[in-house]
């Protein structure tokens, strides 16, 4: 009997050893599970970075518990207006408070000058503007067509003068360019200003019992016309004369 009872003592604290360590690698093995797989509406919240948690401190170093209460005076020193503090009366003084005068904020030693801004244009002075350069431009288109018609009657007044000269002028021009006692000698000469581009004509005349055979350009009726063709012979170098005759 004893010996039995012994064996089944030895085999209780040998299960109950057991069944400790099996519970312990349960619980083991349950936590590591539990470390690994995230864990429902908390893994969710994003993870704070390093340079966030590093802002944090520093606001938590400098926080001031009576901030609050500063928010207002703050503003008003910001405003550069301060507002005196008021004045408690003593016992048996004014009921009415006495405020002190209130002290102006120094002006800053670098005021810089308002600047001011340039009106704008007005649409009335824009408007009398453009009537301006219309105006401008009339008076000097105007001034252009009477310079014109200035030259145009002095061209038309010489003119007038011109003809009136030629009018007045009871003669004819010619150019001679020769006269000649034998009519080959004269033809040859007409020949010769005919191949030089000039239009000549011999005229036959008798003069102190002979005759004579004259090379003539013309008739022209005005005196310039004459000179300017006898200033062409003598450029190509023939020499001529200015035969005035009456009409």
């Amino acid at each position: 009997m004893s010996t039995g009872s012994s064996n089944q003592k030895g085999g209780f604290v040998l299960g109950l050893i057991v069944g400790l360590l099996v519970g312990l690698a349960v619980a083991l093995g349950v936590a590591l599970y539990v470390t690994k797989v995230p864990v429902p509406f908390i893994n969710k919240v994003p993870q704070r970075t390093a340079e966030q948690d590093a802002e944090e401190a520093a606001r938590n170093k400098n926080w001031d518990p009576n901030a609050p209460l500063a928010g207002k005076a703050g503003a008003k020193a910001a405003s550069g207006v301060v507002s005196p503090p008021a004045v408690t009366p003593a016992p048996g003084a004014l009921e009415t408070p006495v405020a002190l005068p209130s002290t102006p904020a120094p002006a800053a030693s670098h005021a810089t000058a308002p600047v001011l801004a340039k009106p704008a244009d007005k649409p009335v002075d824009k408007i009398a503007e453009k009537i301006a350069e219309k105006t401008a431009e009339k008076a000097a288109a105007e001034k252009t067509a009477e310079k014109a018609a200035d030259k145009a009657a002095d061209k038309k007044a010489d003119a007038k003068a011109t003809a009136a000269a030629a009018a007045a002028d009871s003669n004819v021009y010619f150019v001679q360019a020769g006269a000649f006692t034998k009519a080959e000698d004269a033809e040859q000469q007409r020949a010769k200003l005919a191949i030089q581009g000039f239009s000549a004509k011999v005229m036959e005349r008798e003069q102190s019992g002979r005759t004579v055979f004259r090379v003539r350009l013309g008739p022209f009726d005005a005196r310039d016309e004459a000179q300017s063709v006898q200033g062409k012979l003598e450029a190509a170098g023939i020499e001529n004369n200015l035969v005035p005759v009456k009409r």
